[in-house]
């Protein structure tokens, strides 16, 4: 951290030029936009400050050697990395031959050995003697950065609190562990991104319909929206938007954003209607293949696993004989040795236990998914499905303490996500009154109950089951499980939920 600080402090003084370089998804963008921001706050001129970020499909994950070309036209001295960078020694190796600096922050794994950089700031680096900053994001770290130089005097103090909106949104949207100083980050954070200063979040979450500020509108409303500029065009329109100076500048940008989101829904429906056509096959682990966008594969991928509650790869013919994907899992089903176990059969591909990328060549499609089932079976897995239970923490048999009352004191919890998770309620004893299929497909659903004082809850589900969607209230009694959220209808605020899960009960 000194060394990346003393480095920055004589980019400054010499008034270089200094690329960034980053990440496609909202952590990467993220961290982009508050390293930029980190930089202006120093006192280096924004003309000398440029922003480059990977395309998903050209360049995948990692700084692209496309950067060595672009930082030597730019006339750079220093890169600095976000959300990236700890495992490209070739490349950084490169720019130091043409006298060009590297700082590395990022958040992901490492060697044993560091890249030859001027500073590499990881929490996961071998020699870091604690652990208590291993769940940061890439924009955590880079905001850890930013405290660096408040501390060095570099950046006025209070400056970087502002910053925290950022954090946030990077945090949740890469399902990092909400515990530790990511709780501190994130608890802070929901009270800058509720009064942030930045026109294109404000733009993008009016276009969004974001009436109550939490967990799940940053996870279902606003990181689907800066996520879909990098899956099917640029991520660059993401960091425009965050980076907007005014709504005039925003506007079209928010636009273009919703549009692309749209758009990915669309896409991933289509791809899950034509699965689900054709049918799925009973082997352990589902394999899928089709002509899709690839930035959908990761998605409709999760939504099998959700549905069939088995491993899904979802591949999309990407060039002649070439089929390119992403994996889902959970479990004990490691994908990335799932992948080292078929790696005869496969171009190339890797990644983690519960999601990784492959590459197959046609010829060898079929070899592939024998083998990928092949050594889900030598594992003899039992009970899998447990991981993709909810389970409940507080039983309520009436309605009465459901209230604004009481989505007032949980929200003094937010955010919530992994580590911090919402509690989740199950409700006994109650009747079910109505039941209503919603949507353009009829695929998401809606309940209404009435507890045994005559008080009536709502409930709503999205993608339901067809079980779920078929539930009749002459017959049917069930026990759901629920988050309890809140419905502002014409500025008239009231309580509903979403219903996760539920045991229909035998008469």
């Amino acid at each position: 951290m000194d060394k990346a600080v003393e480095r920055i402090k004589l980019a400054q003084e010499n008034r270089e030029k200094i690329l960034i370089y980053g990440d496609y998804d909202v952590d990467g963008v993220t961290s982009s936009a508050a390293m930029r921001e980190s930089l202006i706050n120093v006192g280096i001129n924004p003309d000398d400050i440029e922003v480059m970020l990977p395309d998903r499909f050209a360049d995948g994950y990692g700084m692209s050697p496309k950067l060595i070309k672009h930082a030597k036209k730019q006339g750079a001295s220093l890169v600095i990395t976000v959300d990236c960078g700890s495992r490209n020694h070739t490349i950084i190796d490169e720019l130091n031959e043409l006298k060009i600096d590297t700082i590395v922050t990022d958040h992901h794994e490492t060697d044993e050995r560091m890249p030859n950089a001027v500073a590499v700031i990881n929490p996961h680096r071998k020699d870091n003697p604690t652990d208590s900053l291993k769940n940061l994001a890439g924009v955590g770290v880079v905001y850890k950065l930013a405290e660096a130089l408040v501390d060095k005097h570099m950046i006025k103090a209070g400056q970087e609190k502002w910053l925290l909106d950022l954090v946030l949104l990077g945090t949740i949207c890469d399902s990092m562990l909400l515990t530790g100083d990511n709780r501190r980050l994130g608890f802070y954070g929901m009270k800058v991104l509720a009064k942030t200063r930045r026109p294109g979040l404000i733009e993008l979450m009016t276009r969004a319909g974001v009436k109550c500020l939490d967990s799940e509108s940053i996870g279902f409303q606003i990181g689907p929206r800066l996520n879909a500029a990098g899956r099917l065009d640029t991520a660059d329109l993401s960091l425009n938007l965050i980076c907007a100076n005014n709504p005039i500048e925003a506007a079209p940008i928010a636009e273009k954003l919703e549009q692309l989101n749209k758009k990915r829904k669309t896409e991933q429906t289509q791809a899950m209607r034509e699965i689900e056509k054709r049918g799925i096959s009973d082997d352990p682990v589902i394999i899928e293949t089709g002509k899709w966008h690839e930035g959908i594969l990761g998605i409709v991928a999760g939504h099998l696993v959700e549905t069939y509650h088995r491993p899904a790869f979802v591949l999309t013919e990407t060039t002649e004989n070439v089929f390119k994907g992403s994996g889902r899992s959970f479990g004990d089903f490691n994908l990335a040795d799932a992948l080292s176990f078929a790696k005869d059969s496969i171009i190339g591909g890797g990644g983690h236990a519960a999601a990784a990328g492959v590459k197959v060549s046609r010829e060898n499609l079929y070899k592939f998914r024998e083998q990928i089932n092949e050594y889900y079976r030598s594992l003899h897995l039992t009970n899998q499905t447990d991981y993709l239970k909810q389970h409940a923490d507080l039983t309520l048999d009436d309605f009465s303490e459901i209230n604004l009352d009481l989505l007032d004191e949980l929200r003094q919890l937010e955010p919530y996500g992994p580590g911090n998770e919402e509690p989740i309620f199950r409700l006994k004893n109650i009747n079910l009154t109505n039941v209503t299929r919603m949507g353009t497909d009829r695929n998401h659903l809606r309940l209404d109950l009435r507890d045994k004082n005559g008080k009536y809850l709502k409930l709503v589900a999205f993608y339901a089951p067809e079980q779920w969607l078929n539930l009749d209230p002459q017959f049917d009694r069930i026990e759901p499980l629920i988050r309890l959220t809140e419905n502002d209808f014409n500025g008239v605020k009231s309580v509903e939920a979403r219903l996760l899960d539920l045991d229909i009960l035998q008469n």
